[in-house]
């Protein structure tokens, strides 16, 4: 048992027997003025009675303390509703209102405060943002609502309607934000909201809440992809999996005027008519736990249907993690030997994640294991991902490919430098170099000269489907 557990149970005992020992006292004290002063009268129930007595009193006393424990309403930092207490308010709050609006507001530097004014500054702060909220809301009439510290700097706010009758509200609360100081400390504060139109499942409302945050704007949807709820999402990324439904187009990458190697993307079919494009189901498989089975079956897909193809080296996006699962590297080796055992296809794992994976030895004894069966390894987002660039002086990559961010041809005229710094420390480190997104001539004329092995865009090439 972990010590805070056992201290706990530990408290929970003495403040039980701190609160009973006087109710017991004065259970004992009755009973026994009873038996003195009335031993001759007494029924033979009184017996029964009294040990009845002291039992429910032993228990009413401990029910209340154990009770009281479970049940934590306010967060005793900020002064908002505890994350448990607020997700049982508001579930009960969007079944009982078929119009309901989920507010989240973030204090966006608080690690910033934490770290330069210490943490109970911090704390400080996260109690101070609270009543601003409240008076700011009830200046503008909104009273009673609840407000609950979810995580960090994280508060979500319920109100009964649509969110078109808060909207104004928030972005006046966001603007009127930038005025707001705890003494000498500056306080930024942004917001996004969401309402039942879009669920009424307060998991996926939550979670819809910080994928507005992460994006700050709201989700564009593909043209060919119609808006569908959550719940229905879910169960329909499982059966295109199941059924491995799935729609593969590629787009040809040029080293000079050369065909190279092919870079994919990959839709799921719904009902063998529409698609669900990555946007909307790579936040499903990670959330259900299916990337795995998913990376590999976008493998066994390129390795079969590839066969047929004149130019046998595909690019697909794969996820770290499933690279770095012992599941995923057993059954994908399998792949490899059962449909590549003559290496006649090439396959390039493209790589990206936010966070740094710091046991990089067995990362890369995982990644030599895949080159030795044909596979390159490219690290994507280099230039944008800290841990892109980490990942370069640990890792044993084959290419790098550029953030779309210097395809952009007014960015790219302003970082012309770092594209050099970078094609430089590639050559010396004796790695390939790719630029993705190339969509006119302008951008095209900018790197033509420059040392850039692989390119790939409109400008030079349209998507076709794999069609095997």
């Amino acid at each position: 048992m972990l010590l805070p557990k056992l201290k706990e149970r530990e408290f929970r005992f003495r403040l039980a027997l701190r609160i009973g020992l006087p109710i017991f006292a004065l259970v004992i004290a009755l009973v026994s003025h009873t038996l003195i002063s009335s031993y001759g009268s007494l029924e033979p129930s009184f017996y029964f009675e009294s040990v009845l007595l002291l039992t429910f009193s032993i228990y009413f006393i401990l029910y209340l303390i154990y009770n009281g424990f479970n049940m934590k309403i306010r967060d005793e930092i900020s002064g908002a509703f505890t994350r448990e207490y607020l997700y049982d308010y508001l579930s009960k709050e969007i079944k009982e209102n078929k119009e309901y609006t989920l507010v989240l507001l973030s204090i966006e530097n608080l690690h910033d405060i934490n770290q330069v004014h210490g943490i109970k500054n911090g704390d400080k702060i996260l109690n101070e943002v609270v009543s601003w909220i409240a008076e700011y809301l009830s200046r503008a009439e909104i009273n009673n609502f609840p407000i609950g510290h979810f995580k960090g700097g994280d508060f979500i706010i319920g109100f009964k309607g649509p969110k078109e009758s808060f909207t104004t509200v928030l972005e006046l609360l966001c603007l009127k934000s930038t005025e707001f100081l705890v003494g000498e400390i500056e306080v930024k504060i942004s917001g996004t909201i969401t309402d039942t139109e879009y669920s009424h499942e307060l998991d996926f409302l939550l979670e819809h809440l910080f994928e507005l945050q992460e994006s700050n704007k709201k989700i564009v949807q593909h043209p060919s992809e119609e808006l569908i709820s959550p719940n229905d999402l879910e169960q329909l990324v499982i059966r295109s999996i199941i059924k491995q439904d799935i729609v593969v187009t590629f787009q040809a990458v040029f080293e000079d005027e050369r065909k190279v190697f092919y870079d994919t993307f990959v839709k799921l079919h719904i009902d063998g008519t529409k698609v669900i494009h990555p946007k909307s189901y790579v936040k499903v498989l990670n959330k259900l736990g299916l990337r795995v089975e998913f990376d590999l079956m976008v493998l066994e897909y390129l390795l079969v249907k590839g066969q047929k193809e004149t130019l046998k080296k595909f690019a697909m996006n794969l996820a770290p993690i499933s690279l770095r699962n012992e599941k995923f590297v057993v059954l994908a080796k399998k792949l490899f030997t059962k449909y590549n055992a003559d290496k006649s296809i090439e396959i390039i794992f493209i790589l990206s994640e936010q966070e740094y994976y710091s046991y990089t030895s067995r990362f890369n004894g995982i990644i030599k294991s895949f080159q030795n069966l044909g596979a390159l390894i490219c690290i994507d987002r280099v230039g944008s991902l800290h841990t892109s660039f980490l990942y370069l002086r640990e890792l044993s990559v084959d290419m790098i490919r550029f953030d779309t961010y210097y395809s952009n041809e007014e960015k790219l005229k302003q970082n012309l430098a770092i594209i050099d710094g970078f094609l430089e420390m590639a050559e010396q480190k004796g790695f390939k170099t790719w630029i993705k997104n190339i969509q006119n001539e302008s951008i095209l004329k900018l790197i033509v000269n420059r040392k850039i092995n692989f390119k790939q865009g409109k400008q030079l090439a349209q998507l076709e489907e794999l069609k095997g």
